[in-house]
């Protein structure tokens, strides 16, 4: 990888959430807080079911007087049906624009300087006719832009940045240990505490009521989290996304995304806390590695 890549990420698409109610009407829907996003701040989080089980997750960006949400593409469209399902009188303008902007990742030693972005996370200037932000989950994962399509690739290419495909992208997310949507967390099932939400800055504990919460903080102030999303390493090529992870006889966890030799897998707690326990999947040996970020 050179100091500074870029990958076009085809997997995404974007949602316009605009009209004067926008920001309310998003604030009591999802996991953080709309009232925080502006022009110089962009936020991550979901939308749940009301049982508090992960249906979607996004990028949360203000844009041209409309709050811009960066989610994943093949299932946008149940993402504004379900966003139309709770907009009753609300005066809310929902719009797929997929078609008009690309979203791009911007990673490397030196990306986010060369992109005149600070470590803040969510830290957002204008690109363009678009929006570049430093990822609000980890500073160390770069940057996203979300930039019109016909204009971004001379963009990016001009500042110095070299296309790198979507392998080189996935396992820079891997080693992280970031999620990739419904790639990692599995839909109507998930629990984002499991898969690192409260680390990386995808709740906010202090904005009120939204889908899901009571679930969502009961685990947090009970301790009831029993499974955390980790970094594994494969002793040859991963088994398929789904497979589960054994000790013995025992399932201790199941495969999600993979890149290469490395992965992410859904580990149960008391497997990665036994001393000399042994993973595999499918046959294939595995090692965990716990992030530097995570709080277990």
């Amino acid at each position: 990888m050179t100091d500074i890549n870029f990958t076009f990420l085809d997997r995404r698409g974007v949602v316009s959430v605009g009209g004067e109610d926008s920001t309310a009407f998003l604030q009591g829907l999802v996991s953080n807080d709309v009232e925080k996003i502006t022009g110089e701040h962009t936020a991550y989080g979901a939308l749940l079911t009301p049982q508090g089980k992960f249906l979607y997750d996004f990028f949360m960006v203000y844009h041209d007087g409309a709050v811009i949400l960066d989610s994943e593409g093949d299932r946008l469209e149940g993402l504004i049906r379900k966003l139309k399902m709770y907009k009753l009188r609300s005066k809310v303008d929902l719009s797929d624009e997929t078609d008009t902007f690309s979203i791009f990742a911007l990673y490397g030693k030196d990306a986010l300087s060369t992109l005149g972005l600070t470590t803040e996370l969510g830290a957002t200037k204008v690109l363009g006719d678009g929006i570049v932000f430093t990822d609000p989950r980890l500073s160390e994962m770069g940057a996203r832009a979300i930039l019109p399509t016909a204009q971004a690739r001379s963009i990016i290419e001009g500042l110095g940045f070299s296309e790198a495909a979507i392998e080189v992208y996935d396992s820079h997310r891997i080693s992280l240990g970031l999620p990739d949507g419904s790639r990692d967390m599995v839909v109507e099932k998930a629990i984002l505490l499991e898969n690192g939400f409260d680390e990386l800055g995808g709740v906010d504990w202090n904005k009120g009521c939204f889908i899901g919460q009571e679930l969502t903080a009961r685990t947090k102030h009970r301790g009831l989290i029993k499974k955390r999303l980790i970094p594994v390493q494969f002793d040859g090529a991963p088994p398929p996304e789904g497979t589960p992870v054994m000790v013995d006889d025992k399932e201790a966890g199941e495969v999600r995304s993979a890149s290469n030799d490395h992965g992410l897998a859904l580990m149960r707690l008391e497997y990665l806390e036994t001393p000399g326990a042994e993973f595999f999947a499918d046959g294939v040996r595995l090692t965990p590695q716990k992030p530097l970020w995570a709080k277990f």
